[in-house]
């Protein structure tokens, strides 16, 4: 029996309870299920008696207790208590509980996706850097965070797409373009130019590709080398995300929201002011078009476009909003960098301005700074760590286990030391090993005869198997509050109960005979337990775009 079944059970009882005095039932979201954190007290508790005993104006424990009796009569219920003001703590009868090893293998891959998030359409950006140099470590940590945040949404049932934005219109993109040129002319970087190594290798990797460049005027050739250095430099960016197993939906370009459409001659930018404007919050004053963002709670009115017709970001940020919303997204996710506190509300009143609720259609994530001991300033860029040396030195999936495992608004710091140990410390290492372990597990099962031919779950008794059965139950709850909650950590966490759980039933419950006795019933059962083990390591792993490994 798995959490939703004991759950819908428990609904039924509670049901008949409020029938009987004609009294309101709850829905079946407001039957909790929890793991005690005393697995003395049972498998599952729930407050529900709680809950309802002031409106049926009732003493808790008394409402607990009627509760109880129904409850002990659900199939698969071994005991039920009521403890402390009214808590319900239940026990399962170990064939209810093993069960659930069975409904695991069945499910597969996607034990664990479940439906919390159905019917919500969103649209998560993240990373979004600027095509101007090399990704760094804060990019680093929004790429492990965005990509697993979106696994669990998709997971949970959400239509969602992960969107980069790339930031290839403006003056940014003009100053490096000079630079690019200044390089392959040999020149000095320019004043506010971007200055490194990378910018020489793009300039000749510039004249590699267009070799006539070097014929043309610098009037001529600025805006070649503007645009084949930056489609180099953003090649690379995409090659760098791809080897930290990170793909995106859509690579959304800043230019298309400049763009003139071809029919109407309208861009997305003009279209947007105009929009707001239809709202009642665009205004005009001192020569320039404001929008009234102070409505929405924005320290001060912005600034859309400049008395001399210069948009300005704000502007951008507008069209890129509504483009979101044309393309059916009724939720925008926004993950942005610790130096990003000021779009928070920026963001918001957009939305607000937008006519869409800033308080449900939009969330905007500031993550915080992450630094690794001893990590090196990049040779090529000369002012950042790179992405790509980051994962050359420590390993993708150090990388991202340890990035997710922290919640998001929390400064971190990695110690490299701890990241390369194979050793119970190092917390990937723990979870993986776990993983190549039922791996090992099971190959050494096949080599002794013993096979998955017969499942008997009354036989799963010992006191490590009922808290590993446990653990394993609590998956598909963990995993639609972390996509609920934007929390890929409480996944990791997970999962390093769940390894410990899995290594103490490993000492303690053998799954091959021992010496010459004969494979039995229980080696069969503990077999597929151990199997059932095996894949919630490995979803879990996946969710955060780890690799589970057979070997270690």
């Amino acid at each position: 029996m798995n959490p939703a079944e004991l759950s819908a059970a428990i609904l039924r009882v509670v049901t008949a309870a409020a029938e009987r005095r004609e009294a309101a039932a709850p829905t079946a979201d407001g039957i909790v299920l929890e793991r005690p954190r005393n697995r003395d007290h049972g498998d599952w508790t729930t407050n529900v008696a709680m809950r309802l005993a002031k409106p049926w104006g009732l003493a808790p424990r008394d409402l607990a207790q009627e509760l109880a009796e129904g409850i002990q009569g659900i199939d698969g219920v071994a005991s039920v208590e009521v403890a402390g003001p009214g808590f319900l703590n239940i026990r399962l009868d170990a064939a209810a509980a093993g069960a659930l090893a069975l409904t695991i293998l069945e499910r597969g891959d996607v034990y664990g996706h479940n439906d919390s998030a159905a019917g919500q359409s969103i649209n998560l950006e993240f990373v979004s850097a600027n095509p101007t140099g090399p990704l760094h470590i804060g990019h680093t940590r929004w790429a492990a965070l965005g990509d697993a945040m979106a696994r669990l949404l998709k997971a949970s049932g959400a239509d969602l797409v992960s969107e980069f934005y790339i930031n290839d219109a403006g003056e940014q993109m003009d100053r490096f373009g000079a630079s690019v040129l200044a390089a392959l002319r040999g020149r000095p970087t320019p004043e506010n130019g971007y200055p490194g190594a990378y910018i020489t290798d793009l300039a000749a990797r510039v004249l590699e590709a267009e070799p006539s460049i070097e014929d043309l005027s610098d009037d001529d050739a600025l805006p070649r080398a503007r645009e084949l250095g930056y489609q180099l430099q953003l090649a690379d960016i995409t090659a760098s995300l791809a080897r930290f197993n990170v793909h995106f939906d859509v690579w959304f370009s800043e230019r298309a929201l400049h763009a003139p459409d071809a029919a109407t001659g309208v861009s997305p930018v003009d279209g947007a002011v105009e929009r707001l404007r239809e709202q009642g919050h665009v205004f005009d004053a001192d020569d320039a078009i404001w929008v009234r963002t102070t409505e929405f709670g924005d320290d001060k009115d912005r600034v859309i476009r400049r008395g001399n017709g210069i948009y300005t970001y704000f502007a951008a940020d507008a069209a890129y909003y509504l483009s979101k919303t044309d393309r059916g997204f009724q939720h925008k996710i926004y993950l942005l960098g610790a130096d990003h506190h000021g779009y928070v509300h920026r963001l918001k009143a957009i939305a607000g301005a937008a006519g869409d609720d800033p308080q449900k259609d939009i969330e905007v994530l500031i993550g915080q700074l992450v630094t690794i001991n001893g990590a090196r300033l990049s040779k090529r860029a000369g002012n950042i760590i790179e992405l790509d040396d980051l994962q050359a030195w420590l390993g993708t999936d150090a990388l991202r286990y340890s990035l997710a495992r922290y919640p998001a608004d929390s400064p971190i710091t990695l110690d490299p030391e701890i990241l390369q140990r194979r050793t119970n410390d190092n917390p990937v290492f723990y979870v993986q090993y776990a993983h190549a372990r039922t791996q090992a597990v099971a190959r050494n099962a096949a080599g002794l005869g013993v096979e998955a031919t017969e499942f008997d779950a009354s036989l799963l008794v010992h006191e490590t198997e009922s808290a590993l059965l446990g653990a394993l139950a609590d998956f598909p709850r963990v995993v639609a509050q972390a996509a609920e909650l934007r929390e890929p950590h409480r996944v990791a966490r997970y999962l390093e109960e769940l390894a410990g759980s899995y290594h103490r039933w490993y000492d303690s419950c053998r799954v091959t005979p021992m010496g010459d006795d004969p494979v039995e019933t229980v080696h069969r059962t503990r077999l597929q337990l151990n199997s059932a083990t095996g894949q919630v390591l490995r979803n879990g792993l996946d969710l955060l775009g780890v690799s589970a490994p057979e070997r270690m």
